[in-house]
């Protein structure tokens, strides 16, 4: 197993429910810099989706076309995530980090100056969107595996939770500030663009003052074919793992294309334009921020099990009233609680796959369920699609209602796999 980068046991450990423990991850040194760098990066990506999202619309005006561009991310994460969970479990995960943001940069550069020279066109949105998919194949198991390097077991689900809320937090300020610039001003988009790549750069720079974390011994002695195919079956082996990873990836990939419709919901219904789009953006990571301070202060008062359970169900249920608010005001609260009850799912669920699982499988396991993301962005078209053809309040409901079945499932077959573990238990 790799030699961790720290000794975690040399820092005091907080009081449970007290303030320090809601923070107690950055009282690790190397997780400050990790999360510091991860605050820049998440600022640009979620800066550069929101103008993304509008120049899809520009270039196409159809719902179908904000699903291309999730489309070609999906694919490309579809065939990159398993490639990128053995590299971040072989390779030093400082350089598949650094080599993710270089990509991220790449992409939004290749917009701007696109935009900038007038020469823009639908194919290369989407080919930025690809690569971005590739970058993110890199990132997520990588950064997560090095999270787990650096803070140690007892640490860890606080790491996570303030790891997507630093993202979720950057969701409010990236939109709001892009949606103002682009509103504000007719060079709006190429501005946003260019100015995420060189904030991707700045976040690369600092990432690269981390120290490289070795991968270990038993990685480099076999191979990633082998490797990945082990990490497959470790998962296939696991009842609980199989029914987490699961349960994950469905709800994934059928319930977060909503957020692709998100500029439709504030310009098709209810005709707010780019600036309504940063709200509901705003209000959604808004509301998740708000979750992860409470998940990330009281989570080890609560059963995680029980935990992603009510979350899902709760999530379904939101995904329904956004298809029948009335007011953008109703919808713009509906959509906090959709922000908050979607963080609580997924930091619930990695948190849970992580502590379940050994370390050497951490990296793999993650591409796993990032396998979720990439079925979201093929899903996005056909319901892109669908919501052309049947209307887009109608698309949601169904949605929605799919996540509720989907969780019922997953209810159930927990409660099978409890009587089974408590049967073997009394034999």
């Amino acid at each position: 197993m790799t030699d961790r980068l720290i000794d975690t046991d040399a820092v005091a450990q907080p009081a449970q429910g007290s303030s320090e423990q809601m923070f107690a991850a950055l009282q690790v040194p190397a997780f400050r810099r990790l999360w510091l760098a991860g605050l820049v990066v998440f600022f640009a990506v979620a800066s550069q989706a929101i103008a993304r999202g509008w120049l899809a619309r520009e270039l196409t005006g159809t719902n179908a076309g904000l699903g291309g561009v999730l489309l070609a991310f999906g694919v490309a994460m579809l065939l990159a995530t398993p490639v990128g969970g053995v590299l971040a479990d072989r390779l030093p995960k400082r350089l598949v980090l650094v080599i993710a943001q270089l990509l991220l940069a790449a992409s939004a550069l290749w917009v701007g100056l696109a935009i900038t020279f007038n020469v823009v066109a639908y194919w290369m949105l989407m080919g930025a969107s690809a690569v971005q998919a590739v970058a993110f194949a890199l990132f997520g198991p990588a950064r997560m595996a090095y999270t787990t390097d650096i803070v140690g077991s007892e640490r860890l689900s606080n790491a996570i939770v303030l790891s997507q809320m630093g993202a979720e937090g950057m969701r409010v300020i990236g939109p709001t500030v892009a949606g103002i610039i682009i509103g504000a001003t007719a060079l709006g988009l190429e501005i946003t663009f260019i100015a995420c790549g060189v904030l991707t750069l700045i976040g690369t720079a600092l990432t690269m003052t981390l120290p490289p974390a070795k991968p270990t011994k038993l990685d480099q002695m076999t191979s990633p074919l082998s490797q990945l195919r082990d990490g497959i079956a470790y998962v296939r082996n696991r009842p609980d793992l199989r029914m987490l990873v699961a349960c994950s990836l469905t709800v994934i990939m059928i319930g977060y294309p909503y957020m692709a419709f998100l500029p439709t919901v504030a310009d098709g219904m209810f005709d707010r334009g780019s600036a309504g789009y940063g709200i509901l953006s705003a209000t959604s990571a808004g509301g998740a921020v708000i979750a992860g301070l409470a998940v990330a202060r009281f989570s080890s008062r609560h059963d995680p099990w029980k935990s992603v359970t009510l979350s899902g169900f709760a999530f379904g249920i939101c995904l329904i009233l956004i298809g029948v608010s009335p007011s953008f005001f109703l919808v713009a609260i509906v959509i906090s609680i959709t922000g908050a009850t979607s963080l609580m799912f997924q930091t619930t669920c990695n948190s849970m796959l992580l502590n379940l699982s050994a370390f050497e499988y951490h990296g793999r396991i993650q591409s796993i369920v990032m396998l979720g993301f990439s079925g979201f962005g093929i899903a996005a078209l056909p319901l892109g699609a669908l919501a052309d053809r049947i209307g887009l309040r109608t698309t949601l409901v169904m949605i929605g209602a799919i996540v509720l079945a989907v969780m019922t499932t997953f209810m159930f077959r927990r409660r099978a796999y409890v009587e089974v573990e408590l049967t073997r238990g009394l034999g």
